[in-house]
């Protein structure tokens, strides 16, 4: 099959721009490659000090003639998604010993849980964590001890975090390992409809308590297609995951036969074997297309915005919001999993899943074929489905069929014809908003704007009935220079309701949604943002603010705003209390949120 034009242009006008950074990013992995097995440079006295723990492995790693793996954990049983991880180092050195080979845990990462610090002021460390796993992860691989690289990582900016630091050590093979999704609990939309009714003091907090321990009760990710099950899904479609390894439920055989068979294949694309297959010829423009495809097609989260230019351009490529829009106006969305619908991801991975969308994609040309993949050759890989015959993992063609059209389509009869992410803008900057779960009639909203420097003042307002009119609430100094840029999920109940109650209503923020909302229109990640003088912080109470996701604008229409002076705010207080202190070199030196909001890339 052909691959659809504007996908092929995309994919070019990404390799011209990139062309001097890309080269100069494979010639250092080239020369990296070129130095050989890691251990063979170090002393007897560095290797000593490495394999002085590993026991009856020690001979094995001395030898230097077999592969070490090294583990690159972000295990932690707080987080439910990363609780089964705690298993894993012991699984892999068993299936790298079958072999013949050693595995030792290189290090860990951090992995905070969004869920956790929603609404707190712990979310204002949480999108500077991704360059911190970076660092964490570019410590544990600088040993120089390792012939390739497993990657344990699920959530919101773990798995952007480790990729940035596999991209960095791309001459290093790697293959990413998930835990796979929790087991179904309380549907996501009753969850939901018991928020909303506490927010309205129709519940009280023991009823809301029960609703969210029955929708998170066990290990595993959670259930709704947020962020952390849109890295899944790209991990997968960049062929950094092995196939249909994305949303396998944890403590199960196929589970652990899959992490078998990830060890197994880190040993065999190693440079001392005759499939050499680093991290850094499989990141290529294509790979990164067809997560772009992916990310539009199930309608990912918004937080893969701003995570794909940092990652990108650790690879020596060049990511534009330009790209997303394009990519984004010719993919459909085939998808309908909460928050765009009822499902959730293990429906949706009964339903067919993403061997039945890449396949179809496929078909229809929205997908680079000719990749490389840890799996092998050709992103069709992909298609194939795993399963357990006689204890034995086998991989079979699918049936290419969807098992539940309510939940997944195909590209030629799609629930939207594009993607659920639009860019916008206009005079108040550039951001964008996820479509794929806000009804159509509320795509254009045009209101007075309210505004507010702090997420806690909205929720204040609401309680004491101050909405009474279609509204455009702006949320402002809520970017990654004022505050790290914190996630504004928890405003999602209260918004809803004002719109349940038949008003017109908006957000808009220099900050970020989680990826589980959806339902109100929101256009985020506005930049430049109000701390860097913005047009954000021009905008004034009841100035009449248009927010078009037909068009792709955002306007504030007052006749004088150009000329207006920003405002500017105390931010003193976002400088201090659980850590903030820590991360003000972070806050100083981070980049735009168009651009990815990075601070190591």
């Amino acid at each position: 099959m052909t691959v659809n034009p504007t996908i092929a242009k995309v994919t070019e006008r990404i390799e011209k721009r990139s062309e001097k950074m890309r080269a100069t990013y494979l010639d250092r992995m080239r020369r990296a490659a070129e130095e050989g097995p890691r251990r063979a440079h170090l002393t007897c006295g560095n290797q000593a000090h490495a394999y002085a723990a590993m026991g009856d492995d020690k001979s094995a790693l001395a030898d230097a003639k077999a592969p070490n793996i090294g583990i690159v954990t972000a295990y932690n049983d707080m987080l439910s998604a990363h609780q089964p991880f705690e298993t894993y180092p012991a699984q892999i050195r068993e299936a790298a010993r079958l072999k013949g080979a050693t595995a030792q845990v290189a290090g860990g990462v951090p992995a905070m849980c969004d869920g956790v610090t929603q609404g707190q002021v712990g979310m204002e460390l949480s999108l500077f964590s991704r360059d911190v796993i970076a660092l964490a992860a570019g410590v544990s691989l600088s040993h120089n001890v390792y012939d390739s690289a497993l990657y344990l990582g699920v959530c919101d900016k773990i798995v952007p975090g480790l990729v940035i630091a596999a991209a960095t050590f791309g001459y290093i093979p790697g293959i990413f390992l998930p835990a796979g999704p929790m087991t179904s609990g309380l549907p996501n939309d009753q969850k939901a409809k018991v928020r909303q009714q506490f927010a309205t003091g129709e519940v009280g907090r023991d009823k809301l308590m029960e609703a969210e321990m029955a929708s998170y009760h066990g290990p595993g990710t959670c259930t709704f297609y947020g962020t952390a099950n849109s890295n899944q899904m790209l991990m997968e479609f960049m062929g950094l995951h092995l196939p249909g390894a994305s949303f396998v439920n944890p403590n199960t055989p196929l589970r652990d036969a899959l992490t078998k068979a990830g060890t197994e294949r880190a040993l065999e694309i190693t440079a001392l074997g005759n499939d050499y297959r680093p991290v850094s010829d499989i990141l290529d423009a294509k790979a990164f297309v067809n997560g772009l495809v992916g990310l539009m097609a199930t309608g990912g989260s918004t937080n893969l915005v701003l995570h794909l230019p940092a990652m990108a351009r650790a690879a020596g490529i060049a990511l534009e919001l330009e790209d997303f829009d394009d990519i984004s106006n010719v993919t459909p969305l085939m998808a309908k999993v909460y928050p765009n619908g009822l499902a959730d991801v293990n429906h949706f991975h009964a339903a067919g899943g993403l061997s039945y969308m890449i396949g179809d994609l496929l078909s229809e040309g929205l997908l680079h074929n000719d990749v490389k993949t840890v799996a092998g050759d050709g992103l069709s890989l992909y298609t194939k489905e795993p399963k357990l015959k006689d204890g034995e993992l086998v991989y079979e063609d699918g049936d290419g069929k969807s098992q539940n059209d309510k939940i997944l389509r195909s590209a030629s009869d799609p629930f939207q014809p594009t993607g659920g992410l639009k860019q916008l803008y206009g005079n108040l900057g550039h951001g964008m908003m996820k479509i794929s779960a806000v009804a159509p009639e509320r795509h254009v909203i045009e209101a007075k704007a309210r505004i507010f420097h702090d997420q806690e003042d909205v929720k204040t307002a609401f309680k004491n009935g101050e909405f009474t009119d279609d509204t455009v609430v702006v949320v402002r100094f809520q970017g990654p220079q004022a505050n790290g840029m914190p996630e504004l999920h928890s405003l999602t109940p209260t918004l809803a309701v004002l719109q349940d109650r038949g008003l017109k209503v908006a957000l808009v923020t220099d900050g970020r949604m989680s990826g589980a909302s959806g339902k109100v229109p929101s256009a985020i990640h506005i930049s430049p943002e109000a701390a860097a003088g913005g047009p954000l912080a021009r905008v004034r109470d009841g100035d009449i603010i248009r927010v078009d996701a037909v068009k792709g604008e955002i306007t504030c229409l007052a006749e004088d705003f150009d000329s207006r002076a920003p405002v500017s705010a105390n931010l003193s207080d976002n400088g201090h209390g659980v850590g903030r202190e820590l991360f003000e070199v972070f806050r100083r030196n981070v980049g735009l949120a168009s651009n990815g909001a990075g601070v190591v890339v």
